[in-house]
């Protein structure tokens, strides 16, 4: 039921679940609002025949995991699909009502990840993959199979399509550029405006069930195509160039709200490459921090493995200057992909957030709980602390807590939420 090498969902997986979806709604005499995307890697078979497949493998990996965390971002109040269809062929699918502007920008932003360069593949340095998405939202009638069916023919026509790599079922192409560039101008307005939203998912003590402080995340209504997640709101502001402000005003609106937590909870804010880029980030993050009131020694800086990729001397030297100041370093998503445990060796870490990826089958499948045994022994004997993450159910708590986790992270406890309601679960 699930992909042997990516952990996603199989194809018998993914047509029960459109199936699900479909029976349910017709159950009411209504139509399921789905929409579904399939993602085929342009000209895969080259690199297993150039590098190997073991980089083929790698890639594949990686690619799975950049589809598993736009989706998290993206869905996060909808239930969502994603699978490996075989070869370099994904699924991406909703069950939300969303319009085509909606779904199309999606489309877009997913291929724009996808596309992002893939380092360190054992000989193959660093390789760029090129995707085409077939769009679609299945009319009334149309089956698990008759979907597969319209997008895999659909993805063949937009192969041909070299200037175009979204193309939607029903033959319509995208406009390349035209919606990105809108979403842009939008962004900057909306920093300008404060229209740019902070959610806040509570972090728990595995030992006491306590609330020790919580994560931001960024989060933007459009107007039009609905709620956009973090990873894409900097990635928008990344092709304008105002990372910068975009993490400015993340840092300073999180610490305006954190100083009115009760004492000792702690807040938590991601780092951007921008930010590891820029000589000035610290001074002025600390220079935030200040003015905030709020406590250095109750912040931590959450950083991804794709962050540090280049610089990674450099980045820990600024990291480094950040933790004499109080300021906590975790290395957030461990273990999605492959982990460059280099990092480990170089940076200046206070803790692992394990990637969901590494609790998902840990109560039904031995070998997934002998790698979890394994990065929290290795976590142990470095001295960090281990908060895992995307916990949904009671036997992942249990486990994890036996294993010896220390704090624990996901829909089990909470779902982001606004500042007052994160103020009243804490109360409460």
């Amino acid at each position: 039921m699930r992909d042997d090498l990516t952990g996603l969902a199989g194809v018998a997986t993914a047509r029960a679940r459109l199936s699900e979806w479909q029976s349910a709604a017709g159950a009411k005499g209504k139509t399921a609002p789905v929409h579904a995307m399939l993602i085929g890697l342009g000209r895969f078979d080259t690199v297993n025949l150039a590098y190997g497949e073991a980089a083929g493998d790698r890639a594949l990996v990686a690619i799975a995991q950049r589809i598993l965390h736009f989706a998290e971002d993206e869905f996060e109040e909808s239930e969502w699909l994603a699978a490996r269809l075989g070869g370099g062929k994904f699924l991406l699918a909703a069950h939300e009502a969303c319009n085509r502007e909606r779904w199309q920008w999606l489309g877009e932003a997913l291929a724009d990840a996808i596309a992002h360069p893939i380092a360190d593949l054992d000989g193959a340095g660093t390789l760029r993959l090129w995707p085409r998405i077939a769009l679609m939202r299945p009319a009334p009638g149309e089956g698990p199979s008759m979907i597969f069916d319209r997008l895999a023919e659909t993805l063949e026509q937009a192969r041909g399509q070299h200037s175009r790599r979204v193309l939607w079922a029903d033959g319509g192409l995208t406009v390349p550029g035209r919606r990105s560039a809108l979403v842009e101008a939008d962004l900057l307005a909306a920093i300008d405006r404060d229209e740019i939203d902070l959610l806040f998912q509570p972090q728990v003590s595995l030992k006491d069930n306590t609330v020790i402080g919580a994560e931001a995340l960024a989060r933007w209504q459009h107007p039009e195509l609905g709620r956009i997640g973090a990873s894409q709101l900097f990635a928008i502001a990344e092709r304008t160039d105002h990372v910068a402000q975009l993490s400015r005003h993340i840092a300073k609106t999180a610490l305006e709200s954190a100083v009115l937590w009760p004492e000792g909870l702690r807040l938590s804010i991601n780092v951007t490459p921008a930010d590891l880029a820029a000589p000035s980030f610290a001074d002025e993050l600390l220079s935030i921090v200040e003015v905030s009131g709020f406590d250095a020694n109750r912040l931590t800086l959450e950083i991804t493995e794709h962050v540090l990729l280049d610089e990674l001397e450099r980045s820990a030297a600024m990291l480094h200057s950040l933790q004499d100041a109080g300021v906590r370093i975790a290395l957030d998503d461990f273990g999605a992909g492959f982990c460059n445990f280099n990092y480990l060796k170089i940076l200046p870490l206070d803790a692992i957030k394990l990637d969901r990826s590494m609790v998902d089958g840990i109560t039904e499948d031995e070998r997934d709980l002998a790698v979890l045994r394994g990065i929290l022994a290795m976590a142990k004997a470095l001295g960090l602390s281990v908060i895992a993450e995307g916990i949904e159910t009671e036997a992942q708590r249990a486990l994890v807590a036996v294993e010896g986790a220390d704090y624990y992270q996901g829909f089990l406890c909470a779902t982001p939420m606004g500042q007052k309601e994160f103020l009243q679960s804490v109360n409460n």
